[in-house]
């Protein structure tokens, strides 16, 4: 969700591919941007995506509403864990779309096959 907000390439095929590998369906990955009305999200999943959507985007979008919600589902450690993957992320996209390394040819091929339909494209990592 981070990467795509900030449009890192390199960061959304290896995230998305790594997504696959750690057992999240295919369908669910599409779906990404879906999440609110998609039935395969459950409410803490929407939670954690409304917040890495927004706190993602410049300027940050969170609000008290984010802060409310999060607790309802994540522990105090689980939703900083949350954050710091966020914020880590803020640096990797911005580092990968400056210094455009080559995506490798594992997460290059999940990301043409599958995300391709929401508008991915290599660009600069080819």
């Amino acid at each position: 969700m981070a990467s795509t907000n900030h449009g890192c390439r390199y960061c959304q095929a290896h995230t998305s591919h790594s997504a696959h590998n750690n057992g999240i369906s295919d369908q669910k990955i599409a779906a990404l941007y879906e999440f609110e009305t998609n039935p395969l999200f459950d409410d803490a999943e929407r939670a954690a995506r409304r917040f890495a959507r927004d706190a993602a985007l410049q300027p940050n979008a969170t609000t008290s509403d984010h802060c409310k919600q999060l607790p309802a589902h994540y522990s105090e450690e689980q939703i900083v864990e949350l954050m710091a993957t966020i914020a880590t992320f803020g640096f990797l996209n911005r580092w990968n779309d400056t210094m455009p390394p080559e995506l490798e040819d594992e997460p290059l091929e999940f990301a043409r096959q599958h995300l391709t339909d929401a508008g991915w494209e290599a660009g600069k990592h080819q």
